[in-house]
């Protein structure tokens, strides 16, 4: 080996390991972008489709809620974050259910074995989900909200628009005042 070829392998493996980019060569130079969930802020909440089982619940119609607040909650049962959020959601629907909020889970699986209708029933009952849940299997609901992201909530006020949506964790105590204050609206 050479020493001009010693040289120049010991200076892309340096790069590799440090992690350094190359402006206008590598991507990874660009500006991180926020993670946002694409459909918008007073879009019209697209209606529950292609639900394989719903859990909880008779099958729900998002125009039959029209009046109420409904949070959709995208989850998955194998996805750590979703899971993490469950608690927040779980306690929301506890404490306003009975002032006009509806929480909808919407189970999408990221994997093959979270299909399954007998595993989403024993993750309902470990988290202690009362709410109604719809087992989005074929990703129908999902693609219909134009979701890119496990969790993801979107809040639908009682006239059927989506006025808030977040990705990820966090952001509770901001969706516990929406929700506060679309209730508060109405009463």
């Amino acid at each position: 080996m050479t020493i001009k070829l010693l040289a120049v392998s010991a200076s892309l493996i340096g790069l590799a390991l440090t992690g350094a980019v190359i402006p206008g060569i590598c991507d990874e130079a660009s500006p991180a972008k926020p993670i946002t969930v694409a459909a918008a802020p007073q879009d019209t909440a697209p209606n529950f489709t292609g639900i394989t089982n719903w859990f909880n619940s008779k099958p729900l119609n998002i125009a039959d809620l029209r009046g109420k607040v409904v949070l959709v909650d995208f989850w998955t049962y194998g996805c750590v974050n979703c899971v993490n959020t469950l608690q927040h959601v779980t306690a929301l629907h506890e404490k306003y259910k009975d002032r006009g909020l509806v929480v909808v889970g919407v189970h999408t699986p990221e994997f093959p074995f979270e299909r399954s209708a007998g595993n989403v029933q024993a993750a309902l009952k470990r988290h202690g989900i009362t709410y109604p849940v719809a087992q989005d299997n074929d990703s129908q609901t999902w693609n219909a909200y134009r979701n890119q992201y496990w969790p993801a909530q979107y809040i639908v006020d009682q006239s059927g628009k989506i006025v808030f949506q977040h990705a990820g964790e966090g952001r509770y105590d901001e969706i516990e005042r929406t929700v506060a204050r679309l209730l508060n609206a109405s009463s």
